[in-house]
């Protein structure tokens, strides 16, 4: 491995006015942590540990760190694991969303700040992967993402289970009086029986799966579960390609380009992937310099259907998708929609990669694309005079008879106002009515929290309504199913249409048409927009919530900070 200026212990001196001493004085301080020269005059992989006591679904992330070291040194290279903020979506208030852009920074500013040749960056829990992939394009020094992986399912008496469209799933059933405390406790017991991300098609494994499709993971790297042998393997592979990595000098911004995120818009639309994938999709190009196209994305939605047959579009694992040969079964069905070119981490093009895959088998989590599981991309995006910058909808997991819908509104103005209300047995709500949120996008919440899967009020859970048309500028989880619009956009903080909406107005949804309208004239609209107030956030004054506010984008912008993206050189999806 040829040597280059400014190599391993060499990168990124500490300003002391002298680069000798500067480099003495660091070599000095990590050999006393034990080092040989020999081990110091190498090239750096960083391991970035995100390992937390708040994270169960890093749980694994020091035997990773461990199996990532493993291959670095078998490379010839010295691992040196480094920490970062850990998010964990349960146990981030108010939502791990409003920390996603911090995360980013963090990582960003700890890879640039440090001495190391490559970044192996170790996440799993919905924001982190987004969020270090966003950190690692903006610092763009040669870079690898490695996922701890979903978790195995669990047993609930016969019944098989996981997290977390189970979880949903069983409390709604609580919600609706059909189990006990007792039961509901016991359930609580089995729905995360050890470590990893949601067993589901939520936003870690849809985050995980549009990563190894953008060529940011190594092959074969999004499926195996936490606990397995082979995830372990994955990391030691991991580890000796970022020393290849940072041999070549290969970096972020030569793989993540427009195509590869196409590529990676594709895999979302076939795997009836997490809706919060859009939004950190959009995260991620906007870091490249690239501003994605909604209506551009479902068009391709229009062509590209959904295959895998995963909860919450389908009744299957990500375990199951493993057993089925992965990431590679799928990209097998869509090579005809795929940028086969794009280069990947491994230094070989998508094409190259699939073509060196093992051979196929027989399976039924896949299927072929002439017979598809839903004959649409599991996402559509609607628009109209309530959502004039667009609205999406995951198709695939909503009631096939709700698609197309007109409806009166029932208006929530907070989620602290739903939450009062929702189960209300006064409430004058029907089935046939549309439950509207507002004021819990990026802005209005803060952090455009999960609340867009807003609960059956109970009165009608008791009497058996199982879904009913939602709708909101919130985002919900890629666990969730239902007949929901989310990221309205613009929010109605922002004085976005959904701020006017009043209780008994009707809505009109009409996903087959892409159309989301509101039954309520230009003029009322106007008169109603002279009495808007914007929602006043205590605390807002300072610290991390003043800047989140004061920068904030909008969903179809991935909420990322306005001062973090480069100037736009493109559209993505796009064309030549």
């Amino acid at each position: 491995m040829a040597e280059r200026a400014e190599q391993g212990l060499k990168k990124g001196l500490t300003s002391y006015g002298d680069t000798g001493f500067s480099l003495f004085l660091r070599k000095a301080f990590i050999k006393g942590m034990g080092y040989s020269d020999d081990a110091l005059d190498r090239p750096i992989v960083g391991i970035i540990d995100t390992a937390s006591g708040f994270n169960a679904c890093h749980a694994n992330v020091p035997d990773l760190v461990e199996a990532v070291k493993r291959g670095v040194m078998l490379a010839g290279a010295l691992p040196v694991p480094f920490p970062t903020i850990s998010v964990h979506e349960s146990f981030s208030h108010p939502t791990s969303m409003f920390l996603r852009n911090l995360m980013a920074i963090d990582t960003e500013e700890m890879i640039r700040a440090q001495p190391m040749d490559a970044v192996v960056m170790i996440g799993g829990c919905d924001k982190t992967v987004p969020a270090q992939l966003m950190g690692a394009i903006s610092a763009d020094i040669p870079a690898i993402q490695l996922v701890t992986g979903p978790m195995l399912t669990g047993r609930h008496r016969s019944e098989r289970v996981g997290a977390c469209t189970d979880c949903r799933r069983f409390w709604g059933r609580h919600r609706a009086g059909e189990i006990d405390e007792a039961e509901i406790a016991e359930v609580n017991d089995r729905l995360v029986p050890g470590a990893g991300t949601c067993g589901v098609m939520g936003t870690a494994s849809t985050m995980a799966l549009v990563t190894e499709a953008m060529g940011m993971m190594a092959p074969g790297g999004a499926t195996p579960p936490a606990v397995s042998a082979d995830r372990r393997r994955v990391a030691e592979t991991t580890g000796g390609l970022a020393v290849r990595l940072a041999a070549e000098g290969r970096k972020p911004s030569e793989i993540v380009t427009r195509d590869s995120i196409e590529n990676a818009l594709v895999v979302l639309l076939a795997t009836g992937g997490s809706t919060n994938a859009i939004v950190h999709l959009a995260a991620i190009a906007g870091r490249a310099g690239l501003k994605l196209d909604l209506d551009a994305f479902d068009a391709i939605g229009r062509r590209v259907p959904v295959l895998v047959d995963l909860k919450p579009s389908g009744s299957n694992y990500m375990e199951d998708l493993h057993a089925a040969g992965g990431l590679l079964t799928i990209l097998r069905e869509l090579t005809g929609h795929l940028h086969l070119d794009c280069m990947t981490v491994t230094g070989r093009t998508l094409g190259q990669e699939i073509e060196a895959g093992p051979a196929g088998w027989r399976q039924e989590i896949v299927a072929p694309l002439a017979k598809p599981i839903y004959p649409e991309g599991g996402i559509a995006v609607v628009r109209g005079n309530l959502a004039p910058g667009g609205a999406i909808v995951k198709q695939s997991a909503a009631t096939a008879n709700l698609l197309t819908h007109r409806g009166r509104a029932i208006v929530f103005s907070s989620i602290a106002d739903m939450a009062a209300r929702v189960d209300d047995p006064d409430l004058d709500v029907r089935a046939e009515d549309i439950l509207v949120l507002q004021n819990a996008g990026p802005k209005g919440a803060p952090g455009m929290p999960e609340a867009g899967y807003m609960p059956i009020p109970k009165k009608l859970g008791a009497a058996g309504v199982k879904d009913m048309v939602r709708i909101s500028d919130a985002r919900m989880s890629g666990t969730a199913s239902g007949t929901i619009v989310l990221h309205v956009t613009p929010e109605s903080a922002d004085g976005g249409p959904l701020a006017l909406v009043r209780t008994g107005d009707i809505i009109e949804l009409d996903v087959p048409g892409r159309r989301l309208h509101l039954d309520v004239s230009n003029e009322e609209l106007e008169e109603r927009r002279k009495s808007f107030v914007a929602p006043d956030h205590q605390g807002s004054d300072r610290g991390y919530k003043k800047l989140f506010l004061d920068t904030v984008l909008q969903a179809d912008e991935g909420c990322d900070f306005s001062f973090l993206l480069p100037a736009r050189t493109g559209v993505v999806p796009g064309s030549e």
